[in-house]
């Protein structure tokens, strides 16, 4: 049963503003039928130290991911997850969590790839909340397990892989974009993880953190028009970091704030790109050729 959309004068210039709730709108239905809210962060521990009323934890980590593969959660394991959570398929998610809803975005992106219809984010996350001096909980929040149908996970329209993002290097039809820090991106940032530095040949440099004010709150279209004024809405868009967190965040600005038509996230991102072995990559900080 989805709830009603937050009408917030400042979402509502976005291409879909029922993709965003404010802290105002959501701290006044907390506990309403149809209703759940989910804490996702980079360090879940936070949730611990106090969280929102009736929220629940995912840790993108140990809930979201397969056990033995590099991979996400099939559907039937998906399935088992909401029901522990509570949550029905037809029930409004409102996801947040640290760094800027980093993590919260990832999150809802997986959300996306099975298919649940109405998942939202929380403007500003955990930090916009905190900030304000909102009512927090340390209380762990038992609902009754709900019958969550199993659905297959669908990667095709969200999600792109190596041999996909491979080929976008060489194909002028499709942009890529990488939402990591200049540093990163020209090679000199050190990660001890990653073999090489560098970024996927042809990519443009678009850090995700342009789109957020200091608050974590996201920034008006116009603004965003103006960071984001060299991309093609209509051209099928790529978007990679380091683990495939900053760019779920840039993904839902591009997809959500933005209106673009086709834009997936490379979760593999750069951990996988820059240690396997013969795989192109281009330094410095302009994209390869130009």
């Amino acid at each position: 049963m989805a709830v009603p959309h937050d009408p917030a004068p400042m979402f509502q210039d976005y291409a879909h503003p029922e993709r965003l709730v404010s802290a105002s709108w959501l701290s006044a239905r907390l506990g309403s039928p149809g209703l759940r809210v989910v804490e996702s962060d980079e360090d879940s521990l936070l949730y611990d130290i106090g969280h929102l009323p009736t929220a629940v934890r995912i840790d993108w980590e140990k809930d979201l991911n397969d056990g033995t593969l590099r991979d996400f959660i099939s559907g039937e394991d998906f399935a088992k997850l909401m029901s522990a959570k509570g949550i029905n398929r037809d029930d409004t998610v409102v996801v947040y969590g640290d760094k800027s809803n980093w993590w919260a975005s990832f999150t809802l992106w997986v959300f996306e790839l099975f298919g649940h219809e109405d998942v939202r984010l929380l403007d500003g996350g955990r930090d916009a909340w905190m900030a304000e001096e909102r009512d927090t909980s340390f209380m762990v929040p038992d609902y009754a397990p709900t019958d969550y149908p199993v659905v297959e996970r669908d990667d095709v329209p969200l999600r792109a892989f190596v041999d996909e993002v491979r080929a976008a290097s060489t194909d002028a039809a499709v942009t890529l974009v990488d939402v990591r820090t200049p540093a990163e991106y020209a090679g000199t940032g050190s990660n001890p993880a990653v073999l090489r530095g560098g970024h996927v040949p042809s990519a443009v440099n678009l850090p995700w953190d342009s789109a957020v004010h200091a608050n974590s709150r996201f920034r008006s279209r116009t603004d965003l028009a103006g960071i984001y004024g060299d991309l093609d809405p209509k051209v099928p868009t790529i978007v990679y970091c380091h683990l495939g967190d900053r760019s779920a965040h840039t993904w839902f600005v591009l997809k959500y704030l933005l209106g673009f038509e086709d834009v997936r996230n490379y979760d593999g991102s750069w951990a996988e790109w820059g240690n396997m072995v013969r795989m192109p990559i281009a330094l410095g900080d302009t994209p390869d050729g130009e």
